[in-house]
């Protein structure tokens, strides 16, 4: 690049000045150029002419040698640069080459990093899956240790406290476990005490068969025994005192009643039994209001359907008997069966008997007049059963909650540590929701059934009394029907509007 810009350089001076760079190249070249003057014309001007060609020769020469000069120097740059951009890309096919053979050697590096990892992940899942197993089986060791301690067989130091050494631990381990299971399994009679059912605690002998179950035998009492806390024994509800006797003799009882157990340090306690008033208190106050209120709704449902019954007769044969008085002329021993007659209906008809000779629209009105008046003795009390079947299980459902919230606190103070707790106080919450269901389905159930009763009643004395205005209406005619069952249609559909 320097020469080219040189060689343009030398190109715009020999232009500024043809003159000089023309001479400068003719005396270069050692070239010597004669002009002769033609005849005829002066010699200054014929040396002027010389002089001009001489100049045009000059110049010429210098572009065709500058020319080729140029020509050379490009020849040489494209040679050079051809040269280049083959150096170039040999350059670059030698990089090409390099970068993916880096490439595959990072991939490779990266798949043995990979491997790697997987082989670190799988060594340390391989130690916490050792470490793991070491301490389950020091936790067995240790449980072991504590099993034969609590029966009197001490681990040897030798043992205990040495390392690697699990084949000794473990066959020591085995060994006493063997002698104690066959030593446990057997029956062993030692003397001992233990707790009778009053409380008292009594001496004897303790009869244990293996470690699941133990008798105990005194002068003053004896029975299965079951664990009491702290290592002693008491009889279990006062049974099998005849076969603690049998064993006690080397005999073998008819039949073996006994307690087995799981632990001698854990206590077992005597369920108290369930009675009616148990039950009941464990619902609290609510409980109790839910109890009386079905007391009350008993003592209801009780004088209700004496109303009812002392309220209710044979409506058919008082009908029939009254119609037949009537049949006869004998309207005044019609009304005197009526009154003697104590129940509703009979009232009823001696109200419509006193106003046969009125017109019918009277009548109908006196007849639904005794019936409305007769309505309130047998709807008595019917409504106050309803509600109290309506209330019982709302407060039941009161009580679940109320009890419900004073479990959810518990937990909060305690935990949920003894599931016994929770599930006794869950009990307790839902002795309130079946108290109330057990008040309200009977009551609602025997109040739909008296408010049935008492329709029937006024349906009955409705149809009695339109029965005997229509067969009175109705004259000779009406009374020899007295044996059909059915009335006047018209009658019907008063009655049930």
């Amino acid at each position: 690049m320097k020469t080219l810009r040189f060689i343009l350089l030398l190109s715009a001076l020999a232009w500024i000045n043809p003159g000089n760079a023309q001479e400068q190249k003719a005396e270069g070249a050692g070239e010597t150029v004669t002009v002769s003057a033609p005849e005829g014309k002066p010699a200054a001007a014929t040396k002027k002419q010389s002089s001009a060609k001489q100049e045009a020769i000059n110049l010429e020469t210098a572009y065709k040698r500058e020319y080729a000069f140029l020509e050379a120097q490009k020849r040489e740059l494209s040679e050079r640069l051809r040269n280049y951009q083959a150096s170039a890309q040999r350059e670059e096919q030698t990089l090409n080459a390099k970068i993916i053979a880096l490439e595959r050697i990072t991939v490779e590096r990266s798949s043995k990093i990979d491997q790697l990892n997987a082989q670190l992940a799988e060594s340390e899942r391989k130690e916490a899956s050792a470490s793991e197993r070491y301490d389950a089986l020091e936790t067995t060791y240790l449980q072991a240790e504590l099993t034969l301690k609590n029966h009197g067989i001490e681990m040897p130091a030798a043992v205990k406290d040495g390392k690697g050494n699990d084949p000794e631990k473990v066959d020591f381990i085995f060994k006493q476990a063997l002698q104690l299971l066959q030593r446990l399994g057997s029956i062993q009679t030692k003397p001992g005490h233990f707790f009778l059912a009053s409380g008292k605690q009594a001496g004897g002998s303790l009869i244990h068969l293996g470690n699941i179950a133990a008798f105990g035998v005194s002068a003053e009492g004896s029975g299965s025994l079951v664990p009491a806390g702290g290592g002693d024994f008491k009889v279990w509800k006062n049974a099998g005192a005849e076969s603690a006797t049998a064993l006690s003799k080397n005999e073998q009882p008819a039949v073996l009643q006994l307690y087995l157990f799981e632990s001698r340090s854990t206590s077992i306690d005597e369920a108290p039994e369930k009675t009616l008033l148990s039950i009941i208190d464990s619902g609290g106050p609510i409980g109790w209001v839910i109890v009386i209120l079905g007391g009350v709704g008993v003592v209801l449902v009780m004088i209700r359907a004496y109303l009812l019954r002392t309220n209710s007769a044979d409506t058919q044969q008082l009908t029939d008997q009254i119609i037949e008085q009537m049949a006869s002329g004998d309207l005044e021993v019609a009304k005197k069966s009526c009154e003697d007659n104590a129940s509703a209906i009979g009232r009823v008809l001696h109200y419509t008997l006193r106003h046969l000779k009125d017109d019918r629209d009277h009548m109908e009105g006196i007849v639904y007049e005794a019936i409305l008046q007769e309505s309130g003795p047998l709807d008595r009390f019917g409504p106050a059963i309803l509600v109290i079947a309506s209330v019982a299980p709302l407060l039941g459902l009161l009580g679940t909650v109320t009890g419900m919230i004073e479990t959810f606190d518990m937990i909060t103070e305690f935990g949920t540590g003894d599931p016994k707790l929770l599930s006794d106080g869950i009990s307790i919450a839902l002795v309130t929701t079946q108290i109330g269901l057990i008040v309200a389905i009977p009551t609602l159930l025997l109040g739909s059934l008296l408010t049935a009763w008492a329709k029937n009643i006024k349906r009955d004395m409705e149809h009695a009394a339109l029965r005997i205005i229509n067969i009175f209406l109705g004259g000779p005619a009406g009374i020899d029907e007295l044996n059909m069952p059915d009335v006047d249609e018209t009658a019907i559909a008063m009655s049930n509007a």
